[in-house]
């Protein structure tokens, strides 16, 4: 499946829409209840369009805008911005195997410049072969249908083309802990091909892939926990939108974009970059041992 050139989709629009709403709303000194009143909305949904988690109808950005009193010039260039949230992304094809709010992340790893990535226990996806992802997905959902796991992968496949794309391909940094090489997600011929991958992409230019030893002791990283550091880029009509982290849980997903929160994230990936060493030859000898 060929991948959308440039940034496709909503989520990026819908991002920016709503940062721009909310900075009207508190410039007004209006809370969320006092606006969701006046316009006869609920204060989710006020939450869910500041958030960039819901499209918008240009007539509903002007109500806003009206409401808050901005200025008639900021008006016209929000609800162009509003149309642009009704795009679609290629993802939306797959929605029936996308994880509920997983297509918010997906829109933003595709409108990234920069991706600055800790995991701890699995190789991260963008770095996945098909086999071991296939394994992790009969691993996660027991009982899934053939059909669906095929759909999944074409997912992945296509998130993946990132790092190759033409122009301007992703910059991705990784850091991982050692025992993500040693786990047999799949068995020893999955695992073999995983570290063939790993080795081959740590080749590339725009891929820096490190490890952290086994022996280096605690770390700030180990608070953390896995997570995803996306940057964005400018444009000439457009500033870049601020940089958010992505943390997953067993029960669900956070966006974080405060900045104390970002800074924190970076804090905690530079005290494992501290520890961490070139990956490519720890992979050579895990591979020489299977």
């Amino acid at each position: 499946m060929a991948l959308p050139q440039g940034i496709t989709g909503s989520t990026m629009p819908r991002r920016q829409l709503g940062r721009h709403l909310r900075d009207l709303r508190n410039r007004a000194r209006m809370t969320t209840r006092v606006a969701a009143q006046r316009l006869e909305w609920s204060e989710a949904k006020i939450w869910r369009i500041e958030t960039g988690q819901t499209s918008l109808r240009s007539l509903d950005v002007e109500a806003m805008c009206r409401i808050y009193g901005a200025p008639e010039d900021a008006i016209e260039p929000l609800t162009a911005l509003a149309r642009e949230t009704k795009a679609r992304g290629w993802w939306t094809e797959y929605s029936d195997v996308i994880d509920e709010g997983y297509e918010v992340y997906i829109g933003l790893e595709e409108a990234a410049a920069r991706l600055t990535t800790y995991e701890n226990e699995l190789v991260p996806g963008l770095l996945q072969t098909e086999a071991y992802y296939r394994a992790v997905l009969a691993g996660a959902y027991p009982g899934i249908s053939a059909d669906q796991v095929d759909r999944r992968v074409r997912v992945r496949l296509a998130r993946q083309a990132l790092l190759t794309r033409p122009e301007s391909p992703l910059q991705l940094d990784v850091v991982i802990s050692e025992a993500v090489l040693w786990h047999r997600i799949g068995g020893e011929e999955v695992t073999r091909g995983q570290l063939d991958r790993l080795r081959k992409l740590g080749e590339l230019p725009n891929v820096r892939l490190r490890l952290v030893p086994a022996d280096c002791g605690y770390h700030h990283g180990m608070d953390a926990g896995r997570f995803v550091l996306l940057e964005f880029p400018g444009s000439p009509d457009r500033t870049a939108e601020p940089p958010v982290v992505y943390v997953e849980s067993l029960t669900g997903a956070s966006y974080l974009d405060k900045d104390h929160d970002v800074e924190r994230y970076r804090e905690a990936f530079a005290a494992a970059t501290a520890l961490a060493v070139d990956a490519l030859p720890m992979i050579e000898t895990t591979r020489d041992s299977l």
